[in-house]
């Protein structure tokens, strides 16, 4: 099963109303970078116990370890939770960027140093949301 089909099979298991509002994100994130690689993960570890909430990635960005290791992982990440959906900005240097720069405008979201977590799309304002992502898209490492 290719990526594009995981993440067509996820957007179908969803419930009707939040479907919609995947659809809706993922539509806007790819507009914001149409060529990012796409990801899928599906919440699960090695031996097949979920440990996570399945996501869709966008983009891409190497984690760097303190041991020296490292490894690619995506920049923009999207998972609908029990209480709504997050939108994940990953690999960002400063850790208080999106609640300094986008708390105050994006509308009814929770803003961390890294997730941007909200009941549904009519609560944020979504340009607010695209300008968050476009900062991860554009940030580099």
């Amino acid at each position: 099963m290719t990526v594009e089909d995981q993440i067509q099979a996820y957007l179908s298991n969803q419930p009707e109303a939040k479907r919609a509002e995947l659809i809706a994100l993922d539509g806007l994130i790819r507009q914001t970078s149409p060529e990012c690689k796409l990801w899928f993960l599906d919440g699960k570890n090695e031996e097949g116990k979920v440990i996570a909430n399945p996501s869709i990635g966008y983009g891409a960005y190497v984690i760097k370890y303190a041991d020296g290791s490292s490894r690619e992982f995506y920049r923009i990440g999207l998972s609908a939770n029990t209480s709504g959906i997050s939108v994940y900005v990953l690999g960002l240097a400063d850790k208080d960027h999106l609640k300094r720069e986008y708390g105050e405008r994006i509308g009814k979201a929770t803003v961390t140093g890294y997730c941007i977590r909200f009941k549904s799309i009519k609560q944020i304002d979504l340009e607010t949301l695209r300008q968050a992502i476009q900062f991860g898209f554009d940030a580099v490492d």
